[in-house]
């Protein structure tokens, strides 16, 4: 754990215990039973924008997100919250042996301004950027639509210069070769033209 918090911090002792002091601080109130259950976050597993399932070619875990079925006329902030918390416990457990990073596709087909949400964007940029340092391997947003670009544009400045480098936006034309060169077909979903059969939101694999 050390090692993630010295590299996020580009190994600034100072900086880096402070940055783990703030961890250890904020743990017990984030998760003051350990981890966080099903049914604390119902509500947002059951919006099905989440996929916690397969891995790429590196071994990482893999998430994917559908920004669409986010609605913020239809979340709760702290429910959001934890379900971040929640989705990010469950998938450092599906690290295999030897690995630190997951990997993400955030599919935004279909997104539009009734599913922009700035706050809960930079609640879960915070959580991750804070709390689970290092672990963020890559970030491919597809099928991105150009009024998301105005929502970017607003968070793009919230994040921290090494995670900047993680987000790869995907053009529709590169869209296939790029996925298959990340994730071998077998651990690519069907809905990307891989074979992968994406389980219940609430599942992780």
């Amino acid at each position: 754990m050390l090692r993630r918090f010295l590299r996020a911090r580009d190994h600034h002792i100072g900086k880096a215990s402070a940055m783990l002091l703030k961890y250890l601080k904020w743990k017990p109130t984030a998760k003051p039973r350990g981890c966080i259950s099903e049914s604390e976050v119902a509500h947002e597993l059951s919006q099905g924008k989440l996929c916690l399932q397969g891995h790429d070619r590196q071994g990482r875990p893999m998430i994917y997100g559908f920004g669409a079925r986010h609605h913020p006329s239809n979340r709760d902030l702290d429910e959001f919250k934890r379900f971040v918390v929640y989705v990010l416990d469950a998938t450092v457990a599906r690290l295999p042996p030897g690995q630190e990073k997951f990997a993400a596709v955030a599919d935004l087909k279909g997104w539009g301004y009734s599913n922009c949400d700035i706050r809960a964007y930079l609640a879960a940029l915070e959580i991750m950027q804070n709390y689970y340092p290092e672990r963020l391997g890559r970030v491919f947003l597809i099928h991105v639509p150009y009024v998301f670009m105005a929502a970017w544009k607003i968070v793009y400045p919230f994040i921290d210069d090494n995670t900047k480098k993680k987000f790869v936006f995907v053009s529709h034309k590169d869209l296939d070769r790029t996925l298959r060169e990340a994730i071998d077909d077998a651990q690519l979903p069907e809905v990307y033209g891989g074979k992968l059969k994406l389980a219940s939101p609430a599942k992780s694999k």
